[in-house]
């Protein structure tokens, strides 16, 4: 059943009009925040090397973590050392930060941040304290530029590129800041981010368009085993997806030709063997993210969609830009304070 404050945030209803008080509160409130720390009344902690920050200002996924993936790589390209700072969200460990391999527990440190350790193959690091995640990133490895995963609105952490991820079907909802509407800052913030990346829509300037592709369909309890999206085409399959914005899986399965029968489970959703017991013997198709946690217990005949993120050329191109100039702005720092 749709949660119905949620449900007004995308179609007028009169729970969201009665919200919109709680809404002005809070928009006030986010925006004295943000505005300390741009009029510097609160300190934020630069690292000794570049940070980007990757991030949306809508609550629910907008497909970040493609896009951070295909951002690690840029980096690697241009011979960086990457790094990757992270919430660690759901994660139950009792201290943090935590550093995160790709056999790491979910149940510890999140679905997502085994995920970025997977994808990415560098090293991560995750924590509510981002700085305090960044700093023990740098401790334990040679990273010489850190990517925050959903960190736009963490501005302790100072930052020297922001790209802001944006749903392409949902966009902002009704406009409002929560709880009356999606919004984690108001629209305006989007004035000062460096790029704005539109998932899977038509982007409008100065927007830069994403897509996102499904490369293959890979065996969840054995992951050498992988097929071709049309191998499952025109067949029933279960479909599920725990996640911030499901139906945008269940529309890209059906896209790919899937003739599904979803299952949608909230945001970051615990699994157990029992979700997963339909009794039939169709596949299950689910995200990486959803995976990671099932592995365990599901069947033979369950699947995860690999997706990559691609961006438009020339948002790379603007982007590798930037990052060469980081590089050379790192260098002379380092060499003035080596001289001094």
């Amino acid at each position: 059943m749709t949660n119905p404050i949620v449900a007004g945030w995308y179609r007028a209803n009169a729970l969201s009009v009665l919200l919109r008080p709680l809404s002005w509160l809070y928009r006030g409130i986010v925006t004295a925040r943000r505005g300390a720390y741009v009029r510097g009344w609160r300190k934020a902690r630069r690292l000794p090397v570049p940070v980007i920050v990757v991030g949306n200002i809508t609550v629910g996924g907008t497909g970040k973590t493609p896009l951070v993936v295909w951002l690690v790589e840029l980096l690697k390209r241009e011979g960086f050392s990457p790094g990757v700072v992270s919430r660690g969200y759901k994660g139950q460990a009792e201290h943090w930060p935590q550093q995160v391999r790709p056999d790491s527990d979910p149940i510890m440190v999140g679905d997502e941040a085994i995920v970025l350790a997977r994808r990415c193959r560098c090293p991560v690091a995750v924590g509510p304290a981002r700085v305090a995640a960044a700093e023990a990133l740098l401790q334990y490895h040679p990273c010489d530029i850190v990517v925050s995963d959903d960190g736009l609105q963490h501005y302790a952490l100072a930052r020297d590129i922001e790209i802001v991820v944006i749903d392409g079907v949902r966009r902002f909802g009704n406009g409002h800041c929560l709880p009356a509407g999606p919004l984690r800052e108001p629209v305006s913030r989007l004035r000062d981010a460096d790029f704005l990346v539109v998932n899977d829509g038509a982007a409008f300037q100065p927007e830069f368009s994403m897509s996102t592709i499904a490369t293959r369909l890979i065996n969840v309890r054995r992951e050498t085993e992988t097929e071709m999206p049309d191998r499952f085409a025109r067949r029933a399959v279960h479909a599920v997806a725990g996640i911030g914005h499901p139906d945008r899986f269940f529309r890209h399965l059906r896209q790919l030709g899937f003739e599904i029968e979803a299952h949608p489970f909230p945001d970051h959703h615990h699994f157990s063997s029992a979700d997963l017991a339909f009794g039939d013997d169709r596949p299950i198709i689910m995200t990486e993210k959803d995976a990671v946690k099932c592995r365990r217990f599901c069947g033979e005949d369950c699947w995860y969609l690999a997706i990559e993120g691609r961006p438009e050329p020339r948002m790379e191109s603007r982007l590798l830009s930037m990052i060469r100039d980081l590089r050379q702005d790192t260098a002379i720092a380092l060499a003035g304070r080596a001289a001094e």
